[in-house]
């Protein structure tokens, strides 16, 4: 009898880390860093199972406090500083697939996007119900067709993308991936792994800037921390 095909969450996270070492786990807000992506996985009604893989036995350790499944440490080969991360999941998927699960779509959190909502996560996999992948996305502070540029070989400055338009407001609309949430459906994580990030039609799901922070230094941290706070306080 083939197993129902389940919504489960990934989060993977590596021990090391060299932009902030041992980030995964430092306190943020009272827990460890990973622990937030666990307890809101653990707290939507629409994913069936929340999965971590780490090569981190401190890592792991906090991972199963706090509710989630840490099926094995994974493989040396697949946790570098180069390594990709949907192998990863890709990885983590198949292993849970040969235990009889049967999965139909992956929502992969990243740990260091603390500030992510309930609503965040519901609208991503909704979006996800009718689509190969949806990835969050928040609107950028600067638009490439107007204010990023490059630096050119001869030392001097062009923008990264012309166009014949001069308002602001006449620009295309542009998102920067937040790597907050990733909605794969399963034959999609597949061919990602197969043929790359984009070879799968992607979808976006919007998401404010305010919640789309992804510590990767000490200065992201800080900011977190203090958007953090200032939701709380605007919820007391």
């Amino acid at each position: 009898m083939t197993a129902p095909l389940k919504t489960i969450a990934t989060i993977c996270a590596r021990g090391g880390s060299k932009g902030l070492p041992r980030k995964n786990v430092m306190p943020f807000a009272g827990k460890p860093l990973i622990a937030h992506s666990i307890e809101q996985a653990l707290a939507c009604p629409l994913i069936e199972g929340v999965y971590v893989s780490t090569d981190d036995d401190e890592i792991a350790e906090v991972a199963l406090k706090f509710g989630a499944q840490v099926p094995y440490r994974r493989p040396a080969e697949l946790a570098t500083d180069q390594s990709a991360k949907i192998p990863a999941i890709e990885h983590l998927v198949a292993h849970l697939e040969r235990q009889g699960e049967g999965i139909g779509t992956v929502v992969d959190l990243q740990p260091t996007s603390p500030l992510r909502s309930q609503e965040d996560l519901a609208a991503a996999i909704r979006l996800g119900s009718d689509a190969e992948l949806v990835v969050s996305v928040t609107e950028p502070s600067h638009n490439p067709y107007y204010s990023l540029v490059e630096v050119q070989d001869d030392g001097t400055l062009r923008v990264s993308k012309t166009a014949q338009i001069v308002r602001r407001q006449d620009m295309p609309v542009v998102y920067g991936l937040n790597g907050s949430i990733y909605v794969w459906r399963r034959d999609a994580l597949a061919k990602a792994v197969r043929d790359g990030f984009w070879s799968v039609p992607i979808k976006p799901s919007v998401m404010p800037r305010e919640r789309s922070v992804d510590i990767d230094d000490a200065l992201d941290f800080e900011w977190a921390q203090w958007l953090y706070l200032r939701q709380q306080n605007a919820n007391s």
